[in-house]
C-alpha cells in the first residue's frame, strides 16, 4: 500500500509540473527510469510554489477553529416546557433562535452532544441559520446556560494585569488553575442563590470559552482549532470560605450552586473580530463596578489550552473560565458583597450580557 501510495504521488506531482509548464510555455523533460524529474531551473519555482501552497493550507488549519463559520449557539427550551432542552442558533443577538432539531430531527438535544458531532453538527447549524427556518421567537422560550453538565469547568486565577495591580500581587510566570463543579452552572437571567453558610459573596465577570473536540498535549498554535466558542461568565465567589476557610483551598468558596451563571450564547470565534481586545464589565444594580478590556489577560486563550491539556484530556463542552479583571468587593475599602435583591449585570462586547438577581 505505501508503494502505491508513493507512486501516487509521483504521478500526481508529475502531472502537477507539466501542467505548470504547458502553462508557462517551458521545456519539461522527465527521466521516468529512476523516478527523477530532471527540468529546467523553472522547477524550483514549482517546488516554491507547491511548499507555498502546504504551508497556507497548514496555517488555514491553524487558525480555524472548531466551527468555522460566524454564530450565536445557544440552549433553550419553550415557556412551560422547562424539561425539554434544546439547541438553537440565534439570527442575531436578541432575536429569533431557530430550532436545530426542528431543522435537523436528527440533530441532538444538548449543547454537549451537539459539539461531540464535531463538523457535522457545525455543518447543520450554519445550513440552519442561512435557511430562515424553523424559528422560535423569544418570547416563547428561555435561554438556558449554552452549556450545561460539562465534563469540566476549569478556571483560572489572577490572569488580569490590572487585578494583579489591585492586589499589589505579583504577576504570575505560569497559569493558576483552579475548579467549580458544573453543578454551579445556571442561566444567564436565571438568580443566583445567597447560600445561609457564606457572608462576603461577592462577583467576578469573566470571558468564558468551550472546548469543541477531544484533545491532549495541544500546541499552542493549533489551539484555536479546539475552541467551540465564547460567552460570558460570573465567577461568583464566597470569599470567606475562599480565603479564611478550607485551609484557604479556592474549590469551596468557588462552587456552591449557582455560582457559576453563563451565557447568553455561545459565539463562535468568526463572530469577534479580536477576542483578545474586548470591552468587559460588571454592573451591580446598574453601578459599574467592573470596567477592562481582554487585552489585559497575561495568559491568552491558546497559552491555557495548551498549558491545562498537559494535564488532563480536554473534551467537547468542556467550560474554562479565563479570570477577572479589577473592581471586585472583596478589595474595595470597605468591603463591599452581594446581599439578597441586589441585581448583577455581565457585559462582554461583541458575546452579549448575562443578568442574574440575588435571591
Amino acid at each position: 500500500m505505501n508503494r502505491v501510495n508513493r507512486f501516487n504521488r509521483y504521478n500526481e506531482k508529475i502531472r502537477l509540473r507539466r501542467r505548470f509548464f504547458h502553462e508557462s510555455g517551458h521545456h519539461y523533460k522527465s527521466h521516468d527510469s529512476d523516478d527523477r524529474v530532471s527540468v529546467s531551473c523553472t522547477c524550483i519555482k514549482v517546488q516554491r510554489l507547491c511548499s507555498f501552497s502546504r504551508i497556507t493550507l497548514k496555517l488555514s488549519t491553524i487558525r480555524g477553529t472548531a466551527s468555522s463559520a460566524a454564530m450565536r449557539l445557544v440552549q433553550f427550551c419553550h415557556r412551560g416546557g422547562e424539561g425539554s432542552v434544546k439547541v438553537g442558533v440565534e439570527q442575531a443577538e436578541g432575536q429569533g433562535v431557530i430550532d436545530l432539531k426542528a431543522f435537523d430531527p436528527s440533530m441532538p438535544s444538548t449543547m454537549r452532544e451537539f459539539l461531540e458531532m464535531g463538523q457535522k453538527g457545525m455543518d447543520c447549524a450554519k445550513r440552519a441559520l442561512s435557511s430562515g427556518q424553523h424559528v422560535v421567537s423569544r418570547s416563547d422560550i428561555r435561554l438556558l446556560s449554552p452549556v450545561t453538565g460539562p465534563e469540566k469547568v476549569v478556571c483560572v486565577g489572577m490572569n488580569y494585569k490590572d487585578h494583579c495591580l489591585e492586589q499589589n500581587a505579583p504577576i504570575p510566570s505560569e497559569p493558576i488553575i483552579f475548579s467549580k463543579f458544573p453543578s454551579t452552572i445556571t442561566g444567564p437571567y436565571d438568580d443566583i442563590i445567597l447560600p445561609e453558610e457564606s457572608q462576603e459573596v461577592d462577583w467576578e465577570v469573566e470571558l468564558a470559552f468551550v472546548i469543541g473536540r477531544k484533545g491532549k498535549h495541544i500546541k499552542e498554535e493549533e489551539a484555536f482549532s479546539y475552541v467551540a466558542g465564547f460567552t460570558v461568565a460570573n465567577d461568583v465567589s464566597a470569599r470567606d470560605w475562599q480565603m479564611k476557610r478550607n485551609g484557604k483551598q479556592w474549590l469551596l468558596g468557588k462552587t456552591f450552586d449557582t455560582f457559576c451563571p453563563l451565557g447568553p450564547a455561545l459565539v463562535t470565534s468568526e463572530a469577534l473580530k479580536d477576542v483578545h481586545n474586548l470591552g468587559i464589565r460588571c454592573l451591580v444594580n446598574g453601578a459599574a463596578v467592573q470596567d477592562s478590556n481582554t487585552n489585559q489577560l497575561i495568559f491568552h486563550i491558546e497559552k491555557l489550552v495548551a498549558w491545562v491539556s498537559q494535564f488532563v484530556t480536554l473534551c467537547p463542552g468542556d467550560v474554562f473560565l479565563t479570570g477577572t479583571p479589577p473592581g471586585v468587593g472583596v478589595f474595595r475599602n470597605p468591603p463591599v458583597f452581594l446581599k439578597r435583591g441586589d441585581v448583577v449585570e455581565c457585559q462582554i462586547d461583541e458575546i452579549g450580557s448575562i443578568r442574574n438577581t440575588v435571591v
